[in-house]
């Protein structure tokens, strides 16, 4: 007889009736926990910026900018050497932060991988990030070829990620062939691009010119072109980022955090919140898009410790706007206070 696992049913009403906190991302809006992959020409740079990556995060210092969820990182340099990887880090500047980890060699896929990684996860359970350098390195000769050998392959260390809310950054090529579609010249078949849940191409304009885009598609981020440049110290800079020049000032979060002041909660209808929360600012907020916009911003509002829920009763929906308690937690379900107190 088999084992099925039953389903975990939930109805309409209920999920939109819960509050979530937002994504704990590991790099803002580009590397959510789970499984993601970075691929590029061979010699293209990805192993720089592989690398450049891990000392950020390990380090707690911003990737571009853009702010990083600092902690442990484990980077499987299988294509290296612990010679080369001494030379790159004094190219990349001389950092050596304790809590990042190297490992050259390591089994493969089916063989004790698996195995080796939740060993490593449960010693340094503040581990955040993982790169595997390469892919192909870990996946044993005899590997099922096609969509499904693809799509199983990467389910295992997806598994991983999302068990240990980690994000993994597997390192992978293009192929040859051009394509109108950049993320279609991902080598392999389009499990690979299923089982992720996020996309990375690095494509040079001209072969060893020094300038490249990065393309960024993923279940937790819209795409997202980053032109980039590299420096003498191999780091690859951002020239240009398309979600910064597309970025428009929501003023939204602003208004609640102006509204809520000396509130714990305030429930009304969305009608009513929007008249509220525009009355005095200059701006009109419209009934029908203040929970998109609600949802949109709600890491914004989460920094300036707020959350809200959505609820629909008897055909009318509320709005419950509430202050986040300083023992709340990063992600999970919330626990609303009373509206009104």
């Amino acid at each position: 007889m088999v084992d099925i696992d039953s389903f975990s049913i939930i109805d309409c009403e209920t999920l939109m009736a819960k509050a979530y906190m937002p994504i704990q991302f590991i790099v803002e809006n580009l590397f959510a926990p789970g499984l993601h992959i970075l691929a590029g020409a061979p010699k293209a740079g990805k192993s720089w910026m592989a690398l450049w990556f891990c000392l950020q995060i390990a380090k707690g210092e911003p990737v571009w900018g853009i702010p990083v969820e600092q902690g442990t990182v484990f980077y499987l340099a299988l294509e290296d050497n612990e010679n080369r990887l001494q030379s790159r880090l004094i190219t990349l500047g001389d950092e050596a932060p304790a809590n990042l980890f190297f490992s050259t060699q390591g089994p493969q896929l089916g063989k004790g991988l698996e195995q080796e990684l939740e060993s490593f996860l449960n010693e340094h359970k503040d581990t955040v990030f993982i790169v595997i350098d390469t892919l192909q390195m870990v996946r044993p000769s005899t590997f099922e070829y096609g969509y499904a050998g693809d799509y199983k392959d990467l389910a295992a260390l997806r598994a991983i990620a999302q068990r240990y809310y980690i994000a993994m950054l597997l390192i992978h090529h293009l192929r040859k062939e051009g394509s109108d579609d950049v993320f279609h010249q991902i080598a392999g078949t389009v499990g690979i691009q299923g089982a992720v849940d996020g996309c990375f191409t690095l494509t040079e304009e001209k072969r060893g010119g020094g300038s490249a885009l990065l393309s960024c598609i993923g279940r937790d981020i819209a795409y997202r072109e980053i032109s980039l440049k590299k420096n003498e110290s191999q780091i690859w800079e951002m020239v240009r980022d398309s979600e910064e020049a597309e970025r428009e000032k929501d003023f939204l979060p602003g208004q609640v955090e102006e509204f809520m002041e000396g509130r714990n909660s305030f429930k009304a209808s969305p009608t009513e919140f929007a008249k509220l929360l525009s009355g005095g600012s200059g701006f009109e907020i419209s009934p029908m898009t203040l929970l998109k916009r609600l949802d949109k911003n709600r890491r914004e509002l989460k920094e300036r410790g707020f959350s809200f829920q959505s609820r629909k009763s008897n055909g009318n929906r509320t709005i419950t706007i509430f202050r986040l308690s300083e023992t709340e937690g990063q992600q999970g379900q919330l626990d609303i206070p009373p509206a009104g107190a």
